[in-house]
């Protein structure tokens, strides 16, 4: 085991310097990377920073116009709703009263229609059929004077006179 222990001790040896130099190019590496990353955020901070805070400065300033924007449109909405209830509500308002005008302008004119055909019916029972008999007793009477008159002048009549005595009805209506 004597021999054995020097055998040990230089690959023990061997893997110290194999695992140093992985440190070693481990080392190097992060050292590059983070180099990289160190532009990197310069670049970022230079670029991106000062983006996000102007960003963040408008986002500020909107913040209370954007507040009150929701608000007018809010209230606008329900100014409009209401409004729009009113309108609603005048609009059956107006109908309502059409529909009862038209009802009672129907009425009116179904009355009025009524009364003038009861108002002509009375004429033609009360003075029409009077004139009538009137107008008949009338045409008895010149008939009759006629004929006692024509017959007592001794005077024979022509056919046109005949004619002309006859009364005529009709004429007065």
């Amino acid at each position: 085991m004597e021999s054995l222990l020097p055998l040990f001790i230089a690959l023990t040896g061997v893997a110290v310097l194999l695992q140093a130099g992985v440190l070693l190019a481990m080392y190097l590496t992060m050292r590059k990377s983070s180099a990289r990353m160190e532009v990197l955020a310069t670049e970022v901070q230079s670029k991106a920073i000062p983006a996000l805070e102007s960003a963040t400065q408008v986002l500020n300033d909107a913040r209370p116009k954007l507040a009150m924007i929701l608000e007018n449109i809010e209230h606008s909405s329900s100014t409009l709703r209401a409004q729009i209830t009113r309108l609603d509500a005048a609009s059956n308002d107006a109908l309502d009263r059409g529909r009862l005008q038209l009802i009672r302008a129907d009425e009116l004119v179904t009355r009025t229609l009524d009364r003038i055909e009861q108002t002509s019916d009375m004429v033609h029972k009360t003075v029409v059929s009077p004139v009538r008999q009137i107008s008949g007793v009338i045409s008895g009477i010149t008939a009759g004077l006629e004929y006692l008159l024509g017959s007592r002048g001794g005077r024979p009549k022509s056919a046109s006179e005949a004619k002309q005595a006859v009364p005529q009805d009709e004429m007065f209506i």
